[in-house]
């Protein structure tokens, strides 16, 4: 007997409430641990046991990585290359920070919500404890323990500010790649990102256009010392230069491992079936994705570009370059992306073993969509 399909939404409902009784959970716990006035940074210190039966502290002064962008910029690649360094785990998205934060926007947006919970004797320092407290367990407990934590949900880097607030020795890595490449990837793969039309190039570049406008703004406000950007184009045809610079910015020893990720997929970087990048990753970095937008986007997009997305200019992008130069790659990255191609029989056999699952056959749609590009939005 075929069993009735769920309500339209309820998976989505049903997580909500989820999130909402484990921050009263954590509410609760930070409550009864603080009998004084709450303060806005704990000192506690957590431990938890690793498999090589080591113990990790963690605890919010722990210098966390977050590593944020829009959808189809680069995020996996970089989680990739510093899950393969031996002192840092990155791991899967977690998906559930970004809407567990989102919980918290909306509370606070409401006055009579506001208040409600204020004279409840929730305040915004006990609210914010909580939610710290269930952010860092989530890190903390969903992949093995290690010096460096790491977390890539790219959404986040939206509330950075506040993220810092939370956690304020974290520092944020910035994947920012060109918005027509970024566009043809979220259409071409059916990356469902709640506000994004995956029929029309020009809507889209247009909400990539004020997301990245956002998560710019928010770099900028962390500062320098908080918030590393990175060009994906520049990673990807110097990949050893850039990362040099991504551990300098995160005070991470040298190590050559960043360089060949590929090498630890499922022996030390674990990779999601449902992730759409998943299937990428597992090759070395190369040049294929570079351009494959280039005579794709319609005619009349192309022309009207520059007044669609002006944020390709401010981040060093031309409008007008169709195809674009974006520099000239290493040695090493030009070979292994002929290796690739000679091989794509091989590559493609190998992506289809590991991440033989169906996308778009089942399930509540809008549980897999990105919770937003813009925080305003449920």
């Amino acid at each position: 007997m075929q069993l009735p399909r769920p309500m339209r939404g309820g998976l989505r409902k049903a997580a909500g409430f989820f999130c909402c009784v484990v921050v009263l959970y954590f509410v609760v716990q930070a409550i009864l641990s603080e009998p004084s006035k709450p303060r806005m940074v704990s000192t506690q210190q957590k431990t938890i046991m690793g498999s090589d039966n080591k113990l990790y502290e963690y605890g919010r002064q722990m210098p966390l990585i977050f590593i944020g962008g829009v959808p189809r910029s680069g995020t996996t690649l970089m989680r990739a290359m510093l899950d393969a360094h031996p002192d840092v785990r990155c791991g899967q998205e977690t998906r559930v920070i970004p809407r567990l934060l989102q919980l918290r926007f909306h509370w606070l947006k409401s006055e009579k919500e506001s208040m409600r919970l204020e004279q409840a004797g929730i305040t915004s320092d006990v609210l914010n404890s909580a939610i710290a407290a269930f952010t860092l367990e989530i890190i903390a407990k969903h992949g093995d323990p290690a010096p460096r934590l790491c977390n890539k949900d790219p959404l986040l880097i939206k509330m950075g500010s506040y993220v810092i607030d939370l956690f304020p020795n974290a520092k944020f890595i910035f994947m920012v790649r060109d918005g027509r490449a970024t566009a043809h990837s979220i259409i071409t793969r059916k990356v469902t990102i709640t506000g994004f039309d995956l029929t029309s190039y020009r809507q889209c570049l247009k909400k990539w256009n004020s997301a990245v406008e956002a998560m710019n703004n928010q770099c900028r406000e962390m500062g320098k010392n908080k918030c590393l950007r990175v060009p994906y184009e520049q990673l990807v045809l110097h990949p050893k230069e850039w990362m040099e610079n991504v551990l300098n910015f995160l005070d991470i020893p040298w190590n050559d491992s960043v360089l060949h990720h590929e090498d630890f997929i499922n022996n030390g970087i674990s990779l999601s079936k449902v992730e759409r990048s998943s299937d990428q990753v597992i090759k070395p970095v190369n040049l294929e994705a570079l351009t494959k937008w280039v005579g794709n986007i319609p005619d009349d997009v192309v022309r009207d570009m520059a007044e669609i997305a002006p944020m390709l200019s401010v981040l060093g992008y031309d409008p007008y370059s169709n195809p674009p130069n974006y520099g000239k790659p290493d040695d090493q990255v030009a070979a292994k992306t002929k290796d690739i191609q000679r091989n794509k029989n091989v590559w493609d056999k190998k992506a289809k073993e590991m991440f033989s699952v169906g996308w778009d056959n089942a399930g509540d749609k809008d549980m897999d969509k990105d919770p937003s590009d813009n925080p305003n939005l449920t």
